[in-house]
């Protein structure tokens, strides 16, 4: 693992309506003005959704054949950069983009829908979205804030609980996200709207095209989480002290943590939130 001073943890704000850190603003005008390419491909996520699991298959689908050697040489988080991102003495994000020697270039986002930069629109690009049930996703989000030193504290579960369901977390609302995605997905036929919960059933790879034995085989979440070139186990960003970036990739992980009393309010909350009924996330398999 790289050997670099962490950075302290950042105050959460809210920015333009969502909440964010200033990792993730600091470069707001440039990403804005981002020149994407017709055959670039972004793939968006909430925050612990399955960006690396989906940008390691699409990565072994472009380049998996013609570049092998890049499965064991760059670590994956410099084979699909993170746009926004902007910590001081790492290289930012925005960067990395137009520095990537591959086309297409595979690009990810956890902004919501709203602050795309326009290019990507203009472009026709192809945006893969991923959604990830709730219940899971907070559980996910809050392992994950307690080693990432670029996320605020996340405090103990408790309070995290009632954060989330506040939208008060880095990238905003969870239902804001998913659902915001959603609507766009209906007026847009480039965004291709994923759920994790079929990632893990391994369904999704045909939809994708990934047939073939040589790419099912490498994705398997246990397989990635040993992978050092996908498990950011290389990124001076992460304190491996208190936990692992992949963590377990489970659906239902949720009944480990929620107690009674927290599940039944959060589906109250659920209930006034989710509207849309063409929306169906599942939280068991």
């Amino acid at each position: 693992m790289i050997s670099m001073e962490l950075p302290s943890r950042p105050e959460l704000f809210d920015f333009r309506g969502v909440s964010m850190t200033h990792f993730f603003t600091d470069n707001w005008e440039n990403v804005q003005n981002f020149k994407a390419r017709p055959d670039d491909v972004l793939i968006a996520t909430y925050p612990k959704a399955g960006t690396t699991w989906v940008s390691y298959i699409l990565d072994l689908l472009y380049f998996g054949q013609t570049s092998p050697e890049r499965q064991t040489s760059v670590p994956i988080y410099e084979r699909v950069p993170f746009l926004e991102l902007i910590v001081p003495k790492f290289v930012p994000g925005l960067d990395q983009v137009e520095r990537l020697p591959t086309s297409p270039r595979l690009i990810k986002t956890h902004f919501p829908v709203q602050f795309v930069p326009k290019s990507f629109w203009e472009q026709n690009c192809k945006i893969i979205y991923v959604a990830r049930n709730a219940k899971d996703n907070m559980v996910s989000y809050f392992h994950f804030d307690s080693m990432a030193m670029i996320e605020p504290d996340p405090g103990d579960w408790n309070n995290y609980f009632q954060r989330f369901m506040q939208g008060k977390v880095v990238t905003g609302s969870w239902y804001d996200h998913v659902n915001g995605w959603w609507k766009k997905k209906q007026t847009s036929p480039n965004v291709h709207y994923m759920f994790y919960e079929d990632l893990v059933e391994v369904a999704v790879l045909q939809s994708l095209f990934l047939v073939g034995k040589r790419i099912t085989g490498g994705v398997q979440f246990d397989k990635m989480k040993k992978n050092n070139m996908t498990n950011y186990s290389t990124h001076a960003r992460m304190d491996f002290k208190t936990g692992s970036f992949m963590r377990k990739g489970r659906v239902g992980d949720w009944k480990n943590h929620f107690t009674v009393a927290q599940n039944e309010e959060f589906d109250e909350d659920y209930k006034k939130k989710m509207k849309d009924p063409t929306l169906q996330l599942r939280t068991d398999l």
